[in-house]
């Protein structure tokens, strides 16, 4: 039984009015609700139900097993994996009407024979790198993969239900990549065209591509951390979107201790006066970095703190100062911020990284609790 002390309220209310915001965004595309990953750490499965609540009608995730998840509780909408790496569950995922992400000739080659095997057409989308130089399928090896698509395609093995490509830098506005992507994304759907094939969607937008370039969107959107009412932009705002998880637990004890003591592992904090200390019961092993000793902010007794000393397993240390605290005090890590509680985005710029890492590494140990839906 996870501890009772902590919990990652999710309000899944506000996770499909981000996502009516976003189909608002999208001007008449599609959008897919991306929810790998365990919904970006809130809840695969109650994601998935509040994305297509709020209007969208595909969803994503980054495995096969995820989206057979999503099959076993009862959820069809279509859904599209896209890391499929040697040995995964192909004849499963075609059984289930999973769409499946395509980067090289030789996956395409395997679908081929699972659905030959299974006696079931298998959905495809072919990725195109367009400069993000990760997955999918290069230039100059495009045409080919296009040609074999074409034949599976005309085989009855497969349908091509879609092509696409992923951003490097759409969180950066003007960055020259971006407009290059663009140009090689129409390069690959020409070629796509020319080879016979007719997908029903064409998408490239992530997040930042849905908010601010409306040249992207096609004919589907693929939104992910926007969805969860995280800003994917850093230098924009965009005040209509709200974050969905609060991370909340209890001061599990409060002490005095005086001036000079050395606080939790490596002592790398030091109280410079007397001070009241406060015991957060949360640590590693619930995804609170480590990295964040000595960073981290967290709204207790009445205003915002900084982690003091080394983030433990299982718990970390702030200093109150002369402030009062008693054990069983609420305390806030993140949220909206509608009461003085930092963020994600707080998190993130206190540590260096993004806020997708903030929210998505909070660990099964801290329980989901849900409202709103």
């Amino acid at each position: 039984m996870p501890p009772s002390f902590a919990e990652a309220r999710v309000d899944l209310g506000v996770i499909s009015e981000n996502v009516a915001v976003l189909r608002g965004r999208a001007q008449g595309a599609q959008v897919m609700g991306v929810v790998k990953a365990d919904g970006y750490g809130h809840g695969m499965i109650p994601a998935a139900r509040a994305m297509l609540a709020g209007g969208a009608t595909w969803l994503g995730t980054a495995f096969i097993e995820e989206a057979l998840e999503l099959r076993g509780a009862g959820i069809q909408a279509p859904t599209v994996s896209w890391i499929i790496p040697p040995g995964a569950p192909l004849s499963a995922g075609i059984a289930a009407d999973v769409d499946l992400g395509v980067s090289s000739l030789w996956l395409l080659d395997e679908i081929a024979t699972a659905a030959q095997e299974a006696g079931r057409r298998a959905r495809v989308h072919l990725k195109a790198d367009t400069g993000l130089t990760r997955g999918g399928v290069t230039a100059a090896e495009w045409p080919d993969v296009v040609a074999a698509a074409a034949r599976a395609e005309a085989a009855g093995l497969i349908q091509v239900t879609g092509v696409w490509s992923h951003f490097a830098c759409a969180d950066e506005p003007g960055h020259p990549s971006i407009a290059s992507q663009i140009n090689v994304f129409h390069e690959a759907l020409e070629v796509a065209e020319k080879g016979g094939l007719r997908p029903e969607v064409r998408h490239l937008a992530n997040s930042p591509a849905t908010l601010t370039l409306p040249e992207t969107h096609f004919d589907l959107v693929r939104t992910g951390i926007a969805s969860y009412g995280i800003n994917p932009i850093p230098e924009l705002t965009f005040p209509e979107l709200r974050p969905a998880m609060t991370l909340h637990t209890k001061i599990a004890l409060v002490k005095r201790v005086p001036e000079g003591s050395g606080i939790s592992y490596g002592h790398r904090y030091t109280t410079t006066r007397p001070s009241t200390l406060a015991l957060i019961p949360l640590g590693y092993g619930d995804g609170i970095p480590r990295a964040a000793t000595n960073l981290g902010p967290v709204l207790a007794a009445g205003r915002r703190r900084t982690i003091a000393g080394t983030v433990c397993m299982d718990q970390f240390v702030l200093d109150i100062g002369d402030d009062a605290a008693e054990a069983g005090d609420d305390a806030i890590l993140f949220g909206p911020g509608d009461n003085g509680e930092p963020t994600a985005e707080d998190w993130a710029a206190a540590l260096n990284t993004i806020p997708y890492e903030i929210v998505t590494r909070i660990s099964p140990r801290v329980p989901r609790v849900y409202v709103g839906g």
